[in-house]
């Protein structure tokens, strides 16, 4: 089990938050990987984890050069399995991307084949890659999350800290799709707001439509990457809800021309990719 000093040491290394200069020329080194074990230590996670599931992500500014020195440019699409050892630390993405900028690159699919490589070797385990070419920009879909949105209920909110006892479930059993506009949290080191919507699918006792709102709202304050995030709501939910099935998918907003939309899943593979308005 890591020391607090350990995590922090860990956390102090990475470039996040950090003033850094801007690679223009392929830099695979820039990559950074967080130890998945800092966060799912503290909420009781162990090697047999209770989900399966991916951290999608999403790079909208990805550009090198041909041959000829042509500048070429695709959307990134990955998928990070969550059963891999280490998450990959977003600014560290964001800087390593940057690095094709100037770098020439005989191909599309050689790219895509240097990322693949680049980040499964940071994540230590196999991530799928695939570019988006610009000829294929019209298949993208927009699309909302396809669940019933509890953000009209009519409620007072007092608690900004996140608190899992918020949560509650009727005696009712049922089987629906649940979801919120509503989630914000913090990055872990620079403090700097997340936003995102999360879908919650379950099978089991009804959740408290009211006291799921509550809970997800007292995230506003609390501070924690996005893939740690879903984990505990997936977590908290098992833990005071008991459903038989449960998938938390969330969807942030990018950042930095990255969104990371992580899914979580006891029962189902992740969904047909997707981007929500604010994405």
């Amino acid at each position: 089990m890591a020391s607090s000093a350990d995590k922090t040491a860990i956390l102090s290394n990475l470039s996040l938050g950090k003033i850094t200069e801007y690679q223009e020329n392929y830099a695979p080194e820039l990559l950074q990987g967080v130890p998945r074990s800092l966060n799912r230590e503290e909420i009781q996670l162990n090697h047999d984890l209770p989900f399966t599931g991916v951290d999608r992500w999403t790079g909208y500014e990805l550009s090198w050069l041909n041959p000829k020195g042509k500048p070429q440019i695709a959307i990134l699409q990955c998928e990070v399995p969550a059963s891999s050892s280490h998450l990959i630390e977003s600014k560290s993405f964001k800087l390593y991307l940057n690095s094709f900028n100037q770098s020439h690159f005989d191909s599309l699919e050689q790219v895509q084949r240097t990322i693949q490589q680049d980040l499964s070797l940071c994540a230590n385990e196999q991530v799928m890659v695939k570019l988006v070419s610009p000829r294929e920009f019209n298949t993208l879909v927009m699309s909302p999350l396809h669940a019933h949105s509890i953000d009209a209920l009519d409620i007072e909110i007092n608690e900004y800290q996140l608190n899992p006892a918020l949560l509650a479930v009727e005696e009712q059993w049922i089987e629906e799709t649940l979801c919120s506009d509503l989630l914000k949290s913090n990055c872990l080191i620079t403090n700097q707001p997340d936003w995102g919507s999360v879908l919650i699918r379950y099978a089991g006792k009804k959740i408290h439509h009211e006291s799921l709102l509550r809970y997800l709202i007292s995230f506003r304050k609390h501070n924690e990457f996005h893939e740690q995030c879903v984990e505990r709501i997936f977590c908290d939910i098992m833990q005071h809800c008991s459903p038989q099935h449960l998938t938390v998918y969330a969807r942030y907003t990018r950042r930095g021309g990255l969104d990371i939309n992580p899914f979580r899943s006891n029962f189902e593979q992740i969904y047909p990719e997707f981007r929500l308005a604010r994405q």
